[in-house]
């Protein structure tokens, strides 16, 4: 197996999409490897700056002119404002009030709103078609994305991401990750965070194949490369708030734990120190991208009515559950101290046995009547002696 792995990734890097980057790269002298051994790649991202500063910026003649240099602006003003709620440390923030999440979210959910306004002022078809994906789309995840954050808030007892963060990692209070409290949670916001940036297989705004560029079709120039950086900042921001919503923030993994091993404990925890609290946090939104981008490899893209039924048929009556479960543990299991070891144990072993056999049990004939609808050819069986004319 070897060997043929070997002659395969030559063959691809000599003749395939490999050497066919690394070609056009060193035609347009754009090298990702930087220069020599200093800051690899860092000058290509002035380079591409500097090019979209400097292209023309062409207004359809048609278009609503103000709606449409505003769209931008709502979008890049809200993605920024998100990171002044988001802390990286217990003291690293621009802002703390005492209701950060409910900020934050609210700021959050303005930017499809900027997606819309964007498809509508171009006066285009393909950007309206996509502008309108946008609005029924934000019907859709905007809800069950909500009432899972609501039910994070339940378990931790505040709206305050710090606060959130400091339960799942104080000795003295939860001191387990959210992730492991409720998985299902973690689930459900992970969906509806990836379908929020609009990325594959929730990308239907923009759908290169059918609508050029959707919404983006009629900006060039700055404006588009400042909405381009956008949406990264948007799809990491949403990787951050994972990891302090779940995984315990800025805390190493398992690190009271590490620490109290006997003999080694000291110098386990001592070696996790050096790391500081912001590198913990970028690490594990790093992570997380990396599976937004390994669903967007694996996954194909849904349609307008498969978003809006699994919105509204799976997505809202699971968040609605999630937000009992959370109620129920708060106030059945949770006594003002630590959680028993057993607890979280026990929900994330359940919690994956369903995923299991959900993900196993596959009823072919309900699958079959489930597509029905959506069919948009019919077969015919041929019968003996028939035939066409």
């Amino acid at each position: 197996g070897g060997p043929i792995g070997w002659v395969i990734g030559a063959l691809n890097k000599t003749w395939g999409n490999s050497h066919e980057l690394e070609t056009i790269s060193r035609v347009n002298n754009r090298s990702y490897h930087g220069y020599w051994f200093l800051l690899p790649g860092f000058f290509q991202a002035f380079a591409d700056f500097f090019k979209f500063a400097t292209k023309e910026h062409i207004v359809p003649r048609d278009a609503d002119k103000v709606v449409f240099e505003v769209a931008p602006v709502i979008i890049l003003s809200t993605t920024i404002m998100v990171f002044a709620f988001v802390p990286f440390g217990p003291h690293i923030y621009a802002a703390n009030p005492d209701l950060s999440l409910l900020f934050m979210m609210a700021i959050f959910g303005v930017a499809p709103l900027g997606v819309f306004f964007a498809g509508w002022a171009s006066n285009n078809k393909y950007t309206l078609i996509g502008g309108m994906r946008s609005a029924a789309q934000l019907t859709a995840y905007e809800i069950p994305l909500l009432i899972t954050v609501l039910g994070v808030a339940v378990l931790s007892g505040s709206f305050n991401i710090i606060e959130i963060v400091d339960f799942q990692i104080g000795r003295e209070e939860g001191n387990v990750w959210n992730i492991f409290m409720m998985p299902l949670g973690a689930l459900l916001f992970l969906i509806t965070m990836i379908a929020e940036v609009e990325r594959i297989p929730f990308d239907m705004p923009e759908a290169e194949a059918e609508l050029v560029e959707g919404w983006w079709t009629e900006y060039g120039g700055i404006r588009w490369g400042l909405m381009f950086a956008a949406e990264y900042m948007r799809s990491y921001a949403a990787c951050i708030l994972f990891a302090l919503f779940f995984l315990g923030g800025w805390e190493a993994p398992f690190q009271h734990t590490l620490a109290d091993l006997p003999w080694v404990g000291g110098m386990v925890e001592f070696g996790l120190s050096l790391i500081p609290g912001v590198g913990w946090i970028l690490l594990k939104a790093w992570g997380l991208f990396a599976v937004f981008v390994w669903i967007r490899a694996s996954l194909h893209r849904v349609r307008t009515d498969q978003i809006l039924e699994f919105g509204w048929r799976y997505l809202l009556p699971l968040s609605l559950l999630h937000l009992v479960l959370a109620i129920a543990i708060r106030l059945l299991f949770w006594d003002g101290g630590p959680w028993n070891i057993l607890l979280p144990i026990a929900i994330t072993a359940i919690s994956g046995g369903i995923f299991v056999i959900l993900a196993i049990d596959e009823d072919k004939d309900a699958l079959e009547i489930q597509r029905r609808p959506y069919s948009t050819q019919a077969v015919v069986k041929a019968s003996p002696g028939s035939h066409r004319d």
